[in-house]
């Protein structure tokens, strides 16, 4: 974790010095270059922690509260706009400078003002629209930060880039303030040109000049000059340390069980000689329960006696879903026979946090066996689990003795259950089910494709960043590339509409999108290859090209006899959040 705040520290005063800052730089260097000698120290110090809540906390607030993403961006161009209205008028700038100074005395040494507190407000307010020029590193801590709870060492990497940022920042300032000392003598001059200056660039932010700068840079100048700290946010040990944050609470237990369990697949173990790996862990720290007796918790002791198949998912993972037909066959056949199945629901994303939405799932795919709510990583933790899905064959004494990730080898699984069932002293009845999950198209698919900028990919619209973009007309992506059209919301996660298109150029056979809308149903339309989608290609969800979502899940949009090339376009109602595609 050291190594990765270090990493933080460095990319942060790189992105300081990268053309994603110059929409900030101006009014940085105006606020540093007048008023007291301590306020460019203030605007470090609010940038700073306005930066760090903006990249880790504020992912918990707007969940709770259910705040639109752009109100703090709003608020920072409204402090913007009003500091430079102060400025424009000397008198009411000495008069706020003095109340804050008298203010903020009584909680801080005299030697802390002249400025300090001043400049701290429109540091802070620089922080929240500074945010958007976060990479990778942070981009990593907030998708994770989104669905699990809160640490020191994913706010301390926030901290340290944040600071990395903020000092480089500093030094500008204090360069542009000697600059411009010889001109100390017409200071209110001065001092009144920079509130102009600090007014257009928040009429621009408003108007998302900004924000058209960012994504105009983005498109034409090389990747270096866009994102210095690439080589740097993308080397092996970054990579590593960021796969890292979702199990950096590991105990020895669980990385015995993912030790044991890659010692055990390197050797190809078969069901007649499965090894005994580890203890396995007590289910703790989860939520709402499904499908038990007064939807009360289940305990592993409790089980001892059965085989217990433990599997993790999320009810967006399509990869979940097409397994989820063979966990309910296995289910109908062994229930009665010694079999335990628990479905661990570990999020994804925050919506899949909400116990009303994971139930509405387990109701659609027709599960009937025990399912936990894992909302804070506990359990997924206690086995050091990195898969959606993943399974998890623990015999009658306790003990793991096979794990599988991702779909398919369903014969093997169920030799697996069979013979655990027969060590136990169980009769598993003649004959193997057959059973099977969806099958997937054979054929080389398009890669799932996330729609949050935290972790797009082969978007043509260039480097994403997050806010309110207007993205203009809408381009016609390369093969397995995806486009953005018109007015977009973009946040890590996902995407809100406000009037704009998204097209995928895609080669499946079924195409898949995680949808919500928030408040009540909306409408999204839909265009294959600029025509309506007919019945014929329709996914169960689709309803004369149309998808009316009033749930948060995901949905079904495509369905061809075979896996083809097209080109999907879809367009939501303002107001729809768009999370990731799949296909199949």
């Amino acid at each position: 974790m050291a190594l990765l705040i270090f990493f933080g520290f460095i990319a942060g005063a790189a992105t300081a010095v990268s053309p994603c800052v110059l929409p900030v730089l101006p009014v940085a260097l105006s606020a540093g270059a007048t008023g007291g000698r301590r306020r460019p120290l203030g605007v470090v110090f609010g940038l700073t922690l306005s930066f760090t809540f903006a990249t880790v906390a504020l992912v918990y607030v707007i969940d709770a509260l259910g705040l639109p993403d752009d109100l703090l961006r709003n608020l920072a161009i409204a402090v913007l706009i009003g500091f430079g209205l102060v400025l424009l008028l000397p008198a009411l700038s000495a008069r706020i400078e003095g109340a804050v100074s008298r203010f903020t005395a009584r909680f801080t040494p005299k030697n802390q003002g002249d400025g300090f507190w001043s400049g701290s407000l429109v540091g802070a307010s620089l922080g929240l629209v500074y945010a958007p020029c976060a990479g990778p590193i942070l981009a990593g801590v907030i998708t994770v930060t989104a669905s699990q709870s809160f640490t020191v060492d994913r706010l301390a990497i926030a901290f340290a880039y944040a600071l990395g940022s903020a000092l480089v920042l500093y030094l500008l300032m204090i360069g542009g303030r000697r600059l411009i000392a010889p001109l100390a003598k017409r200071s209110g001059k001065l001092q009144a040109a920079m509130g102009i200056l600090m007014i257009v660039l928040g009429i621009g932010m408003a108007a998302q000049w900004d924000l058209r700068f960012q994504n105009w840079i983005a498109d034409d100048l090389p990747a270096f000059v866009v994102n210095p700290t690439r080589e740097l946010e993308s080397s092996d040990a970054s990579v590593e340390r960021l796969a890292a944050l979702r199990s950096d609470h590991s105990s020895p237990e669980a990385r015995e069980i993912a030790e044991g369990v890659a010692a055990a697949q390197a050797r190809e173990a078969t069901p007649s000689d499965l090894p005994v790996i580890a203890s396995a862990p007590e289910i703790a720290g989860t939520q709402e329960w499904f499908n038990t007796p007064g939807d009360e918790p289940l305990t592993m002791s409790e089980l001892r006696g059965k085989v217990v198949l433990i599997d993790f998912w999320t009810y967006t993972c399509i990869n979940c879903i097409r397994t989820q037909p063979w966990l309910n066959a296995m289910y109908d056949r062994y229930k009665d026979r010694g079999l335990e199945i628990i479905g661990v629901h570990t999020p994804e994303f925050p919506f899949e946090r909400d116990a009303g939405n994971v139930e509405s799932a387990i109701e659609r795919a027709g599960i009937k066996y025990p399912v936990a709510q894992d909302n804070d990583y506990t359990v997924w933790n206690s086995y050091a689990n990195q898969y959606w899905p993943a399974e998890y064959f623990v015999d009658a004494d306790g003990n793991v003795r096979y794990a599988h990730f991702g779909e398919g080898d369903y014969a093997h699984k169920e030799e697996v259950i069979r013979e655990l069932l027969a060590d136990a002293g169980r009769n598993p009845g003649g004959g193997m089910t057959g059973a099977a999950g969806i099958r997937a198209a054979h054929s080389l698919l398009t890669p799932e494709s996330y729609l949050g900028t935290a972790r797009a990919d082969r978007f043509v619209n260039g480097t994403l960043l997050s806010g309110v973009h207007d993205f203009g007309p809408l381009k016609r992506p390369g093969p397995d590339q995806l486009a953005y059209g018109g007015r977009w919301n973009l946040g890590p996660d996902d995407a809100l509409a406000m009037g704009g298109d998204l097209a995928v150029n895609f080669r499946a056979r079924k195409v898949y999108l995680v949808l919500s809308s928030p408040g009540n149903p909306r409408q999204v339309s839909l265009l294959l290859d600029g025509k309506p989608v007919s019945a014929r290609e329709a996914g169960e969800d689709v309803k004369a090209s149309r998808v009316t979502v009033a749930g948060e899940r995901l949905y079904a949009l495509i369905d061809l006899p075979r896996p083809e090339r097209h080109v999907l376009t879809v367009s939501p109602a303002a107001g729809v959040r768009a999370f990731a595609f799949t296909f199949g």
